[in-house]
């Protein structure tokens, strides 16, 4: 019998790469969707055919319920929330409503329906906030500095407390930063990338960013997927942080793409007040020391790389869209 997932948040980038991921591992293959005019399905359009979508939300405890009796899902991944940070100061009570209290509802039917069902919770590096330690590992304290950040302390803790409180096997995967060619427009590394395209194909002639200094530790989105995987493969559950151990500054980004694109980037780039953060992350950057051992995962793409085939795929984009 092929196992059987069950994705929300399966429109969003992790969701597209972790579906295909579980498709190649022969898994059936269901994602939940809200019932909303904005779902795009541009990310997931080429397995579509391949997969199962059920109409949910994690505001709506009952509706969880039904599609775990319904689809009778092996294993569980909450990919969805509101995840973007700058947009949780507009929408904090949203952001807490579905990034935090949606872990809950969603545990609870799960303990509700089928306890044995395994159940994987998309924590955040954001969580470390005003960082207590570098780097960060599972052991470190969290400091969140914003309401999403805030909000997926919540949904990790909770899930630690229904693993303790009622035995599921219920883990959290801390990840930090990870792109891709199908990360959203409003994210920095894409927001750069798309903007060389643009410029490049002479769409725009400057690029707004903010503070060039902030430092994360990106990785590429489709190698974290196999560890959200890993970590639901193990005998017992636990948290683990997923990261490359590695930082680079929003400047670094910058000049990697522009370079990538035969472009010079000081001629571009104009600092936008607009783009400052009310409160600004330290450096964040993740010990991946623990899923490295435990789970046996390494990342295979490293920065520049990734950078170039970001930029590679939107210069391809742009060039697409003007023809």
């Amino acid at each position: 019998m092929a196992k059987r997932a069950l994705i929300t948040g399966v429109t969003g980038q992790d969701g597209s790469y972790l579906a295909e991921f579980l498709l190649d591992q022969g898994y059936e293959v269901c994602g939940m969707v809200r019932r909303s005019s904005t779902v795009t399905f541009e990310r997931i359009a080429h397995i579509q055919d391949r997969i199962e979508l059920v109409a949910g939300d994690l505001l709506d405890e009952v509706s969880m319920i039904n599609i775990l009796k319904e689809q009778r899902p092996d294993e569980v991944y909450n990919l969805a929330a509101q995840s973007f940070v700058q947009a949780s100061w507009n929408q904090p009570v949203l952001t807490g409503e579905t990034t935090a209290l949606g872990v809950t509802r969603i545990l609870d039917a799960i303990r509700t329906v089928n306890p044995e069902i395994r159940f994987y919770q998309a924590s955040s590096s954001e969580m470390f906030g005003k960082v207590q330690a570098v780097p960060q590992g599972e052991d470190t304290p969290f400091y969140p500095r914003s309401p999403y950040g805030v909000a997926k302390v919540y949904g990790h803790w909770i899930t630690v407390n229904y693993r303790e409180s009622y035995d599921l096997h219920a883990s959290s995967g801390i990840l930090f930063n990870h792109e891709s060619p199908r990360r959203g427009l409003e994210f920095v590394t894409r927001k750069v990338t798309h903007g060389v395209a643009r410029i490049k194909a002479g769409i725009d002639q400057t690029l707004a960013l903010g503070n060039l200094d902030a430092q994360r530790d990106w990785g590429y989105a489709a190698d974290y997927v196999r560890a959200m995987w890993l970590m639901l493969q193990q005998d017992q559950p636990d948290d683990f942080v997923v990261a490359t151990g590695e930082t680079h500054s929003v400047k670094e980004l910058v000049e990697l793409s522009f370079a990538a694109a035969d472009l010079d980037w000081e001629k571009y780039v104009v600092i936008d007040e607009r783009f400052l953060r009310p409160a600004e992350v330290d450096l964040l950057v993740g010990d991946p020391a623990k899923a490295e051992r435990t789970l046996g995962w390494k990342r295979e793409v490293d920065f520049p790389t990734l950078v170039q085939m970001m930029v590679e795929a939107d210069l391809n984009l742009v060039k697409n869209q003007l023809a």
